[in-house]
């Protein structure tokens, strides 16, 4: 079985991010590749989205299928 765990060096062990469904003592093989630390902090997302200007149709929200797949969507009103 190979599966992709990410986990935590904290010093002296590594700790994995999630539980393991190994029994107690299974032996594995381990393969380190180290992560880059991001380091932009996480913006929200609604700031993100204001930062885009994007400009659209007034009633986008309301007919987003239509606009996006071309059908007509009928009203629920």
């Amino acid at each position: 079985m190979t599966k992709i765990v990410h986990a935590t060096f904290d010093g002296q062990v590594l700790r994995p991010d999630e539980p393991l469904a190994l029994l107690p003592n299974t032996r594995v093989v381990v393969t380190i590749e180290t992560l880059e630390e991001c380091s932009a902090s996480p913006q929200s997302f609604l700031k993100t989205a204001r930062s885009l200007n994007l400009e659209g149709p007034p009633d986008w929200s309301t007919r987003l299928d239509e606009y996006l797949y071309g059908d007509k969507v009928p009203n629920d009103e």
